[in-house]
């Protein structure tokens, strides 16, 4: 029997279940959402790529008027277990869906042109021509510049409350008003310094359409980041925020252990549930535990293609992890004790909010450790704060602990003296061991451990100081050459010398200058430089490591240079 697509990046619900794509069924959560709340606006706030699109995108197929094939999409799902309130919901309001996650720009005209294109969208996808009479002239006049792209600041923030009048006129029914990512144009205005003109923009455009507006249903926003209530949402009655903190709504956003096993047996993939696990689990959302979705579906994609392919980072490339080094811009903030215990795979406890601005996110380190759990890059160990009052914190997975491995050895390596580095090359072209030693041991005492100072640590840190200083000179790793390389293959082809390299981990330090001759041994043994023909001074170095100690010892036999 063919199996279902895998709809990798599929955001649009209809789509999927048109295609009879692989889809996981959330749609309890319409029902939970209205029939079990009264909120007149939800806010839901989820890291990327944990399928807010997706949901909203359900829930605007689900809801809206202007479809008629909810029936047919919704057939077999959870939802349509609820006969009486199918009838009276599905496909019977008119919906509003607009998403603002590609409201960017470098300066506000620039944002605010992209706002404005987002809203003309929605209004060309909007057919109600042949219902146009009991409109009011003067909304149809405004419809049309929204649809031409013409309108004003002004009638921007007013926009969704002047749609939602003219839908309202049209159809005889109040609005539902779905939108979804609010928050990523001020992100972005915040990054690009425009924050207080798009938030008063959002502000206003928000305020006309969910404060005491006689034509709206209800609302449903998504986000990364819940804005304080007296910034964006003033005066909004019967407000409902539920966060990475709250059980209510806590599986929706997400697969849960089962939902990936299902997956997993589909695709008769089961055998790596185990790999999947310790890749892309371990985020606690409420009470539940929870699978990144974004990759378990490239997983599952990639594993269809070649059953033998390694996990990777998916997540890694969809934002710019600017996150983490926001930590290092804060003013007598060092948080390297803090990120080497969470490398090796502790906790740390930190107050957490879960309401910030963007102007307020550098204001404190308690603040980002705040940004890196709402937006992914942390999770609660527990689901309720200690009795001090703080959230014990950890990395989920290894997916996320690679990205912050990244993004500390980056930061690290920005921070390096030139001249320190200069200084260790010199030295170790020049065969100056103890000098070597002493360098790399100071730059060693200033970084940060992972691994609990294992081969791949030390390895990883003198690779990333050879890569970030290499000049154009060629460096290979055993990791990209795999069985048969060194652990560093440095190359400067244009003064024709290189350096082999090999790491170990000691025991003990007494153990260090053993370590250093069995990693020399290692390299000749097995002939790590066996392709450097040519090259008129090749240099072998054991290096061995002892917590934050490192000792350098050079090959001096006879055949040590080519």
């Amino acid at each position: 029997m063919r199996k279902k697509t895998i709809p990798v990046g599929v955001e649009n619900f209809a789509m999927i279940r048109e295609k009879d794509s692989y889809y996981v069924d959330k749609t309890e959560l319409i029902y939970e959402l209205v029939h079990d709340t009264d909120n007149a606006v939800t806010l839901f706030t989820r890291p990327r790529r944990f399928g807010k699109t997706l949901t909203m995108s359900m829930l605007d197929t689900f809801f809206n008027i202007q479809r008629s094939d909810g029936e047919k999409l919704f057939e077999g799902l959870d939802i349509s277990k609820h006969s009486e309130f199918c009838r009276e919901y599905m496909n019977q309001y008119p919906v509003i869906f607009l998403s603002l996650k590609d409201t960017d720009g470098l300066n506000f005209k620039s944002a605010f042109e992209m706002l404005r294109s987002a809203i003309a969208d929605f209004c060309k996808r909007l057919v109600i021509s042949d219902k146009f009479e009991p409109v009011d002239p003067d909304d149809k006049k405004i419809f049309a510049k929204l649809k031409a792209e013409e309108g004003t600041v002004s009638d921007i923030k007013n926009s969704l409350k002047n749609l939602m009048r003219m839908m309202y006129s049209v159809y005889g029914k109040q609005v539902i008003l779905l939108i979804d990512e609010y928050d990523v144009p001020l992100a972005k205005a915040h990054h690009n310094g425009y924050y207080n003109q798009m938030v008063d923009l959002i502000r206003g455009l928000m305020s006309t359409s969910l404060k005491t507006n006689p034509y709206l249903k209800f609302a449903v926003i998504t986000g990364c980041l819940r804005i304080p209530k007296e910034s964006i949402f003033t005066g909004v009655n019967n407000f409902a925020s539920y966060s990475v903190m709250d059980e209510y709504f806590s599986d929706y956003f997400g697969f849960t252990q089962n939902e990936v096993e299902d997956i997993l047996e589909y695709y008769e993939l089961s055998d790596k549930m185990e790999t999947a696990k310790e890749w892309y689990d371990g985020y606690l959302f409420g009470t539940s535990e929870i699978y990144c979705p974004w990759d378990v579906i490239y997983f599952v994609r990639d594993l269809l293609k070649n059953p033998n392919r390694k996990p990777k980072n998916y997540w890694e490339n969809t934002s710019s992890n600017s996150e983490i080094s926001s930590f290092f811009d804060i003013p007598d903030c060092d948080p390297s004790d803090k990120f080497e215990v969470l490398l090796n795979g502790g906790s740390i406890s930190e107050n957490i909010t879960d309401a910030l601005t963007y102007t307020q996110i550098h204001d404190s380190e308690s603040n980002l450790w705040s940004v890196l759990l709402m937006t992914g890059y942390l999770t609660p160990v527990n689901p309720d704060q200690d009795d001090s009052g703080l959230t014990e914190l950890r990395i989920p997975n290894r997916e996320i602990a690679s990205i912050f491995k990244t993004a500390v050895v980056e930061q690290f390596n920005k921070t390096l003296s030139e001249t320190q580095i200069t200084d260790m090359m010199n030295a170790l072209w020049n065969g100056n061991e103890e000098l070597a030693s002493e360098i790399i041991s100071d730059i060693l005492w200033h970084t940060i451990s992972y691994f609990n100072y294992s081969e791949d640590f030390y390895q990883a840190f003198l690779a990333g100081i050879f890569r970030g200083r290499s000049g154009g000179n060629e460096v290979k790793t055993d990791d990209e050459q795999g069985i048969g390389r060194s652990d560093i293959d440095y190359r400067d082809k244009r003064n024709r010398r290189a350096m082999i390299i090999e790491t170990k981990c000691s025991d003990s330090k007494k153990d260090m200058e053993r370590d250093c001759e069995k990693a020399i041994v290692q390299i000749k043994e097995k002939e790590y430089a066996k392709d450097l023909d040519g090259y008129k001074k090749v240099m072998r170095y054991g290096i061995s490591f002892y917590k934050k100690q490192a000792m350098v010892k050079l090959d001096r036999s006879e055949e040590s240079e080519i």
